[in-house]
């Protein structure tokens, strides 16, 4: 595995503050939060696929805003059937049993539903989908196998400290990818960044030929690109430079 399961730091950060300018509809057969730059095109996509936290959490769609102000359509579904877990989750909540309710057979199809819905109805032509956690392991899949076999790929991927991401998934995938991760991250832990980094070098340097980043990003831990405390400025910092470096990869390998 290519990065350990969702623990229960996935679940810990702080709200951030802000107004959210999208709206709440139906992509595909799911609801999601969508997004539009300023000109209203839809040509150039971004599609969040969330962490636990889901669609809703306020930071997310501040994200999403930030990706629409870049020139972006931005969709963010809902990957949960309305079962995201509450930052301040309940004493004794069950992620182990959360998860076995969230797995592949229920995700894989939301994907499909939503991207096949933005190529053709909303008109996307291009589509970079960023994974935070949970939702990383959906980017290397729909990157790969599982999206061509399901007619629903992807383009170029960004993750930011990514969970549940099989070896064989990040192997199979067919598209540039950008990671950013944390130097504290016991589910992205240093060993499972260089084994990560192993197989995207033979990607590289095989026939794929696949561009590849790998950002570590000091003093910050697991989660830090969505909810990390923006009054300490190291943890600003690296949270803001990882948006950047997924808008830098997706102006590069989308819009040029």
């Amino acid at each position: 595995m290519a990065s350990h399961p969702p623990g229960q730091c996935c679940t810990v950060g702080v709200k951030h503050e802000g107004t959210p300018k999208g709206e709440i509809t139906k992509v595909g057969e799911y609801e999601s939060y969508i997004s539009h730059p300023e000109n209203k095109a839809t040509e150039n996509a971004v599609l969040i696929l969330t962490d636990v936290l889901g669609h809703k959490f306020i930071n997310l769609q501040l994200i999403a805003d930030q990706f629409a102000a870049n020139g972006y359509f931005v969709v963010m579904p809902d990957l949960f059937y309305g079962d995201s877990i509450p930052v301040d989750r309940p004493d004794g909540f069950d992620m182990k049993e959360w998860l076995s309710r969230h797995g592949t057979s229920t995700v894989d199809p939301i994907c499909t539903s939503v991207i096949k819905a933005m190529r053709t109805k909303l008109g996307v032509k291009h589509i970079g989908s960023t994974g935070y956690c949970f939702g990383a392991k959906y980017v290397a899949r729909f990157m790969g196998q599982i999206g061509q076999s399901h007619g629903a790929t992807i383009d170029a991927g960004f993750m930011a400290h990514p969970s549940f991401v099989d070896n064989d998934e990040l192997s199979a995938i067919n598209g540039p990818l950008s990671i950013a991760a944390a130097e504290t991250d016991q589910i992205f832990p240093e060993e499972k960044r260089h084994e990560s980094e192993g197989i995207l070098k033979k990607l590289a340097q095989g026939d794929k030929k696949l561009a590849y980043q790998i950002n570590l990003y000091s003093s910050v831990a697991h989660g830090f690109a969505v909810k990390t405390d923006l009054a300490d400025k190291r943890n600003r910092f690296a949270k803001e430079q990882a948006f950047i470096q997924a808008v830098q990869w997706f102006d590069h390998f989308l819009k040029a």
